[in-house]
């Protein structure tokens, strides 16, 4: 027997090297626009394939960084794997050819190799060269071959084949017989190449002189070395059937789908036996070379002849299968016929396609341009024709779309811009569909998480704040709090907050208020003053942490609430003395006689600056009164001889506020029969110095009446000086009366040479005079100016020029007196001119008419 040894297995590695070597190193062959190589069976571990760094044009030193590797399909196993140092392809487990590829024929290996940055897909197909590492061998060692003596010469008698997992030339080859003096042997081909012996007869046979012939014979394949196995064979000469069966044809074919269920008959044998008897009952049956396969999915009946499926049959495994069926009588000295059964299956879409990720890159960046390749996805079945065409696509709705790059190998890519945001995953389901009928489908669902990308800015809630803090707040006291969003997520989505650079009142905006970074919790820094800021805002920044950082702005405004914090300030009267303000008041005085007015002012706004006047105390409550939303103080009536002359009174000024403050003036009323020209404290009204530095809202009313009376004064000269100039053109045009001409300020020429002076009235103190100048004749109307001098007309700088109109009938010549203490009024009518008015040169009597 040429079994091989287990102590060959260092001389089969020898053998291995010496075959790379008589063959050269593997060159890579192009097949279909792919890399091919060649490799030997057997070899050990480490053992060099081919270098694909190099056949490939790839960057050796980067292979490592773009994860170059071989994509296999699950449960296969790794014969092959790269190194990544230097791009070799190399055997990383041992092939035994016979193992990977059951059938005969060209055995490859199919990689496919991927690298990525970019995303590259290359494919490569490694031949497993058979070596001879197996001997042929025979199902038994011995086998009985029953020859009828009655056989003539050149009877063929089929023998028991060897079998040999090699192929090629290390497969069986040719067969050997020992000498002998009765058979030769004769070696034929099947249809597969596949080898097998008949042994022929030479001499007849003579059972009486030799019942047993014995021979060795030998199957010797066509590897190097050869290699070869053995058996015996006993010929026995049987007596004389001389009838044998006979098949209706030597080759049958039948054609049977793969799906076919057991118990199927494949097809009905038929032999004949023109014997009788024993010698002419047929038994069928496999003949001794028919391979264990066949055994296993086929069964013969022996008496009806009928050949049975037995197991499952596999188009994808095996399209054909080759029956040696043989038919024998039961008769001595027996001989077996042979026919031979090709049963061809017929594929059925019995497989579904098979979807494989072979790589994917997630998650995807949102920003990700389209054609961005998301994944490299193969499909195989293994059904042929139609039935094997496989078609590919991806569900509606989803940015995505297939694109074929190989056969059955497809890229997943981007279609359109992608938005975290809006769809932060997407489930790509991809179904694979072959075109059999009824077809067969696989889907199978792919995640494609979405990376974010800082492209959101981050937004307010509201698009301004309005914040309202009443004033002496406590410093580091919380105000309010402002919130933004950002749709971004992770460290995009991180935001803190600041306050932008500025300036309240010349002061930087980071002395005022200051704000938590984390939380947005904005803090006062000071006490703010209602009286000093009342509003003011500022510009709160939220920006994100992600790279570049994207920021908002919003406004916060801040206003002030005013407290009741200032007492009321009394401004008039003002005590001389520091103790109490004084002030005259005639006897003759009597009800409602204005004695003063109390003045004050508040700091605060609102009811906090509302004020009330009352008298707190008095001498005589019956005596007077005070107005409680003016401050006017008058009588309530006439003086009586037992009242007493020095009347103090206590005045209370109180604001609106809660609670409410207040303030107090002392004033001691002199009542006396005449009025002296002396200044009552009432006329002060410039504030205290501690005032007017304390409470700006005074300052702001003493600008705003002296801009107004400055106005108004000019607005008159104004005035006055239009028409003046309006007189004197009217003079020039129609002449102008004497008398007209006095409302220009200075002496002016008149028509008859004569010249005006100007006008100076001096009424009594405390009277208003009022002077009409008028011209006699029927001359135009005259002049009337009146001068109206007030009580205080010794400290103010304030004249009203009124014009006056002629008195009517009911009027005297002289003015009446008001009460004591306002404005006398004394108006005198000109009937006539009146000379003291005239400078003496006018007092002429050619100036009459």
């Amino acid at each position: 027997m040429g079994a091989r040894p287990g102590s060959e297995r260092g001389q089969l590695f020898l053998r291995s090297l010496l075959f790379l070597l008589l063959s050269g190193s593997p060159a890579p062959r192009p097949a279909g626009g792919q890399l091919r190589y060649a490799v030997p069976e057997e070899l050990e571990h480490g053992a060099f394939v081919a270098n694909l760094g190099e056949d490939l044009g790839l960057d050796v030193s980067t292979l490592s960084a773009r994860r170059f590797r071989i994509v296999s399909r699950a449960g296969a196993r790794p014969y092959l794997e790269v190194n990544l140092e230097n791009g070799i392809l190399f055997v990383n487990e041992r092939i035994d050819r016979e193992e990977v590829c059951e059938a005969g024929g060209t055995c490859l290996l199919h990689l496919q190799l991927l690298v990525e940055s970019p995303l590259e897909l290359y494919r490569v197909e490694v031949e497993v060269l058979d070596i001879n590492d197996h001997a042929p061998t025979f199902p038994w060692q011995e086998y009985v071959l029953e020859v009828a003596e009655s056989a003539v010469l050149g009877a063929r008698f089929p023998l028991e084949s060897a079998q040999d997992p090699d192929v090629g030339t290390n497969s069986v080859h040719t067969y050997r017989l020992s000498p002998n003096g009765f058979f030769s042997l004769e070696v034929q081909t099947r249809s597969d190449a596949s080898k097998f012996a008949e042994l022929v007869l030479e001499r007849a046979l003579d059972r009486e002189q030799q019942r047993v012939h014995q021979v060795l014979l030998t199957a010797l394949d066509g590897g190097v070395p050869e290699r070869s196995g053995t058996a015996h064979i006993l010929v026995t000469v049987l007596d004389a059937n001389d009838n044998v069966p006979a098949f209706d044809q030597p080759l049958y074919g039948v054609s049977l789908p793969e799906d076919a269920p057991a118990g199927t008959l494949v097809i009905q044998l038929n032999a004949t036996d023109l014997d009788e008897g024993p010698n002419g009952e047929i038994e069928y049956s496999f003949s001794g070379h028919a391979p264990p396969r066949v055994r296993e999915l086929f069964h013969v009946e022996p008496r009806s002849g009928q050949v049975l499926l037995k197991g499952p049959l596999d188009y994808e495994r095996a399209s054909l299968h080759e029956l040696y069926v043989q038919a024998k009588d039961r008769g001595p000295s027996a001989v077996a016929v042979h026919c031979r059964v090709l049963v061809h299956l017929l594929d059925v879409n019995d497989n579904a396609p098979e979807v494989t990720l072979t790589s994917v890159s997630t998650p995807v960046l949102e920003d990700a341009p389209p054609g961005t390749v998301i994944a490299v996805i193969s499909v195989l079945d293994r059904d042929s024709g139609d039935n094997g065409r496989v078609s590919c696509e991806v569900g509606p709705d989803v940015p995505f779309e297939l694109r074929s790059s190989f056969r059955n190998y497809y890229t997943l890519v981007t279609t359109q811009a992608l938005d975290r945001e809006v769809v932060p995953e997407y489930n790509v389901s991809i179904t694979a569909r072959d075109m059999g009928s009824p077809a067969l489908l696989t889907r199978s669902t792919l995640t494609v998480p979405v990376s974010d990308v800082n492209d959101n800015a981050p937004r307010f809630l509201q698009p301004s704040y309005s914040v309202y803090v009443m004033e002496n707040n406590a410093p580091g006291a919380s105000i309010c709090s402002v919130s933004a969003l950002d749709p971004d997520c992770q460290q995009n989505a991180y935001l803190s907050y600041s306050i932008a650079d500025g300036h309240i009142h010349g002061m930087p905006v980071g002395t005022y208020v200051s704000i938590n970074s984390d939380s947005g919790h904005m803090y006062a820094l000071r006490s703010l003053d209602y009286e000093q800021i009342r509003s003011f805002q500022i510009q709160v920044q939220a920006q994100d942490a992600g790279f570049p950082p994207l920021s908002t702005n919003v406004t916060v405004h801040i206003f002030v609430l005013d407290q009741n914090d200032n007492a009321p300030v009394i401004v008039s009267p003002m005590p001389r003395n520091g103790s109490m303000a004084t002030e005259l008041v005639p006897r003759s005085a009597g009800p409602g006689y204005l004695v003063g007015t109390v003045s004050a002012v508040d700091a605060d706004a609102g009811l906090n600056a509302r004020l009330s006047y009352q008298l707190l105390q008095a001498t005589d409550f019956t005596l007077f009164s005070i107005a409680p939303d003016t401050g006017e103080l008058r009588t309530l009536r006439s003086f009586l001889e037992q009242d007493a002359t020095r009347q103090q009174l206590v005045v209370q000024v109180r604001d609106g506020g809660q609670p409410a403050l207040s303030a107090t003036v002392s004033l001691l009323l002199s009542v006396v029969d005449t009025m002296p020209q002396t200044l009552s404290d009432f006329s002060e009204f410039s504030l205290p110095p501690e005032a007017s530095s304390s409470s700006p809202l005074t300052l702001y009313l003493l600008v705003s009446l002296g801009s107004i009376s400055f106005t108004f004064l000019l607005a008159i000269l104004i005035l006055t000086a239009i028409r003046c100039r309006g007189e004197q053109h009217s003079r020039q045009g129609d002449g102008c009366s004497l008398l007209r001409c006095h409302c220009c300020p200075g002496s002016r020429p008149s028509p008859d040479g004569l010249k005006t002076s100007n006008l100076m009235a001096q009424p009594p103190a405390g009277t208003a005079a009022a002077t009409c100048l008028d011209m006699p004749g029927g001359g135009p109307p005259g002049y009337c100016y009146k001068v109206c001098l007030g009580p205080e007309s010794a400290q103010s700088d304030f004249m009203f020029l009124k014009p006056c109109s002629p008195p009517r009938n009911n009027e005297k010549d002289t003015g009446k007196q008001s009460r004591a203490g306002q404005h006398l009024q004394v108006s005198k009518q000109v009937k006539q001119p009146n000379m003291d008015c005239v400078p003496p040169s006018m007092q002429h009597p050619a100036l009459k008419r």
